[in-house]
């Protein structure tokens, strides 16, 4: 039987195994490791990456947190009153240079006295400025991920992430995407340790996607207009995170730990006043494509 023990320890392992990862990729920064403690229950431990060769900010955060469930999530999750188990792994890398773009992966389990359970997470990429075949290349690694385990998983966590991922009073997504899931239970077709080493495997194709857009876009070149835009670009990362992401309000409604949940913001970002890209830019042809429902896999400009 799969414990929810069992299921924070593979977690842990996984943020240890995805920090190591990433060192190895920058070559030059050193995670720091930040525990915590959550005053109703559990705690955490919170790895923080500043000022390496490629990263300029990266985040990876385990917890395992548990509790009375607070009534602000009990109505609007529609759960009958239980105490709550919670843990994940959740990651954000801002990189130094705009032609990387800003990843965000997230595995997380859910569990309540009275039986209730579930799984969720997914990985989507923000580019600062969309690439074509890196967009194929990271769509492709998801579609195989997903493939090994349910054929109609990537389509249906794709359109959720098209969703999910989307700044309404922008009308634009936040980056191209990737796969969203949530509420994920076992059934006759997914039992529950085959469902939880697919989202285990999602914690593990992180940082193999990751480093392969370190190591390829790193040394680009790029001037003040590309930093100009990817400050822009990460003030739209910073709206939707503190606007519409459901996982923040998780955090702050049950009393999480706020420079943890924050851990998701870039170093700087910035507001233009009525930005606007010009015609024919590679700012344009970003701006252009962040819609939902693009197929990256056979895109073509």
């Amino acid at each position: 039987m799969i414990t929810k023990e069992k299921i924070a320890a593979d977690f842990k392992q996984i943020q240890a195994h995805i920090c190591s990862a990433l060192e190895s990729a920058d070559g030059k920064g050193t995670f720091i490791s930040d525990s915590w403690e959550r005053k109703e229950g559990g705690g955490g431990c919170t790895n923080i990456l500043s000022d390496g060769n490629v990263i300029a900010k990266g985040g990876v955060a385990f917890s395992a947190v548990h509790g009375p469930t607070p009534e602000k999530i009990l109505q609007k999750l529609q759960l009958e009153k239980a105490d709550f188990f919670a843990t994940g792994v959740s990651i954000v890398i801002h990189p130094e240079s705009p032609m990387v773009p800003i990843i965000h992966m997230n595995i997380r389990y859910f569990e309540m006295s009275n039986g209730e359970y579930w799984f969720g997470g997914g990985i989507d990429l923000t580019p600062h400025y969309i690439d074509p075949e890196d967009a194929a290349y990271f769509h492709r690694e998801l579609k195989t991920l997903c493939d090994k385990f349910n054929p109609s998983y990537y389509t249906t966590f794709k359109e959720w992430a098209d969703n999910y991922f989307y700044i309404p009073h922008r009308q634009e997504t936040r980056g191209i995407g990737g796969i969203f899931f949530d509420r994920l239970k076992a059934d006759e077709d997914m039992p529950f340790d085959k469902l939880f080493n697919f989202v285990k495997e999602v914690g593990y194709l992180f940082p193999r996607i990751y480093a392969t857009f370190m190591k390829k876009n790193a040394a680009l070149p790029y001037g003040e207009q590309e930093e100009a835009w990817q400050a822009i670009r990460r003030g739209r990362y910073v709206e939707f995170n503190l606007v519409w992401d459901a996982g923040t309000k998780f955090g702050l409604d049950t009393n999480g730990r706020t420079e943890s949940i924050l851990m998701s913001m870039p170093p700087q970002a910035k507001w233009t006043y009525n930005h606007e890209v010009t015609d024919g830019s590679m700012e344009a042809f970003t701006q252009n494509h962040l819609k939902k429902g693009i197929n990256w896999l056979t895109f073509t400009p």
